[in-house]
């Protein structure tokens, strides 16, 4: 039996994220509680708004826990709002999770219209993936344990530092499968095995 993939199941795009497991054969998991939580062995926190996040996480009780959590290993990926959840630095305010070292910005280019896509190289993924930026944060600094995958015009879109990988695009909008692949089988360490 492989690892129980948690989705962070608050706000955003929980069912994406599930939906993209579900097509590797993974075993998945909503996460909405402390029992949840302790339950998954690996969690995805998803795009959406991370101040809307960062209010249910402590109202439920589960930021702490979700801090020594990370803390203690357990693999870890933030996609959009979910990068800014782990960041060491958030411009303009406290960082909330404190997971990694990078400072990130939100919405830095710009609101909803100003949502776009584009193709990019992803190391230990591959060539031509297709990246949806949605009010965006940027990535403006890392630090020197933080991998950088990919950048677009000069800025990281995809770091990883040990079991925590972030980025700043929604691989889960898209039909490809590769990014949560890596997560699975990179980050994770676990097989998986797309069904017929």
């Amino acid at each position: 039996m492989g690892p129980l993939i948690g989705v962070l199941a608050l706000q955003g795009g929980v069912e994406e994220h599930l939906s993209m497991l579900r097509a590797l054969n993974v075993r998945t998991l909503p996460v909405r509680t402390l029992a949840e939580l302790e339950e998954a062995d690996a969690l995805i926190l998803p795009g959406g708004e991370s101040p809307a996040h960062y209010r249910l996480l402590g109202r439920l009780g589960l930021l702490e826990r979700l801090r020594q959590r990370i803390c203690e290993g357990m693999p870890v990926w933030g996609t959009c709002a979910g990068a800014i959840l782990l960041a060491g630095r958030i411009t303009g305010q406290e960082p909330i999770l404190h997971a990694a070292d990078y400072t990130i910005e939100r919405n830095s280019y710009g609101g909803q219209l100003s949502s776009f896509r584009a193709v990019v190289s992803v190391k230990g993924v591959g060539d031509a993936f297709p990246a949806v930026f949605i009010r965006a944060p940027r990535i403006i600094e890392t630090g020197k344990g933080v991998a950088v995958l990919s950048s677009w015009q000069g800025h990281p879109v995809a770091c990883r530092q040990a079991h925590i990988l972030v980025t700043t695009f929604h691989p889960e909008l898209t039909t490809d499968g590769r990014f949560h692949r890596y997560f699975i089988e990179s980050v994770v360490g676990a097989d998986c095995k797309v069904e017929p």
